[in-house]
């Protein structure tokens, strides 16, 4: 998912729109000073195809398709009318606008006429992307955008639309990104010495993903700031072995120049902060309510 680099010229997107959609967790709707759940799973579905490529017409064949896959139905067209018609309705409720003005129908399809700004998955998007690219140079501007980026779940991306595989990859890259946004997150915490990064979240992620080896990196970073040396050095080998059974793999050059600068206690690495391990105050968790979604191949 990600902003269109060029819109449709079918919208001239109405920037005064009281509505905000939720795809961040649970499927929402928020407008004039009330939230609303998208009780059907297929007016959910459907949706998040929208918000995909806001402002760019989606054929009524792709929505049907993601709606009942190879299932072979007579009245498909029907049905999905019915749940556009639906979902209409709930845009009118949570925007004051006309729905069909939201959820308009163009050529052979139908296209959603709300700017991207309005939806959280495209400002966590512009936000982990920010902030990616300030990590080096400006940590604590990184620091302030990947905070504002994952402060914006509230659960797994579009919890509850599970059945089509688009939706599902859709879902897939937001939790991808969603794990990247606190490896950056973590990186410029370090980069601005920050007095505590929460090492617990780290040990989660990396157990549950470990094949990512810059997770283990910064953890092994972390943990060495806290004058943990040799937990450090154990998460290291924990991670060759996982990579060794599982992959046949050694770890790559990063994880081992980390590896090798915590053993010399190399003075790049920052001082670990012995005497402040038990005063200092945890920093708050970014990741809360982290449920970890399996990958789309593993489904």
């Amino acid at each position: 998912m990600g902003v269109p680099g060029s819109l449709s010229s079918e919208t001239n997107f109405d920037r005064g729109i009281a509505l905000e959609i939720k795809l961040l967790g649970s499927v929402v709707l928020a407008g004039e000073g009330r939230e609303s759940a998208v009780v059907s799973q297929r007016s959910s579905a459907v949706l998040a195809m929208l918000t995909h490529t806001p402002g760019v017409p989606v054929p009524s064949d792709q929505l049907v398709d993601e709606l009942w896959g190879g299932r072979v139905m007579a009245n498909a067209r029907n049905a999905l009318q019915v749940n556009v018609r639906r979902l209409r309705k709930q845009l009118e409720a949570a925007s004051g606008r006309p729905g069909n003005q939201i959820l308009r129908t163009v050529n052979s399809g139908y296209l959603l006429d709300v700017p991207p700004d309005r939806i959280d998955a495209h400002r966590f998007l512009a936000l982990a992307d920010s902030g990616a690219r300030s990590v080096g140079s400006e940590p604590e501007a990184a620091i302030q955008a990947l905070e504002s980026a994952l402060a914006l779940w509230r659960g797994p991306a579009l919890v509850d639309v599970c059945e089509g595989m688009r939706c599902r990859i859709q879902a897939a890259h937001l939790e991808e990104r969603r794990i990247t946004a606190y490896e950056d997150l973590t990186a410029a915490r370090l980069a601005a010495n920050a007095a505590s990064i929460p090492v617990s979240v780290l040990r989660q992620l990396a157990a549950e993903n470990p094949g990512r080896e810059r997770l283990v990196e910064l953890l092994m970073l972390a943990l060495y700031r806290e004058g943990r040396q040799t937990e450090a050095l154990d998460a290291f080998h924990q991670a060759r072995h996982w990579l060794a059974s599982d992959l046949g793999l050694e770890p790559g050059r990063a994880l081992h120049c980390a590896y090798q600068a915590i053993l010399r206690q190399d003075r790049d690495l920052g001082e670990p902060r012995r005497a402040l391990v038990h005063s200092a105050v945890p920093a708050p968790d970014p990741l809360r309510g982290f449920t970890h979604r399996m990958s789309v191949q593993a489904m």
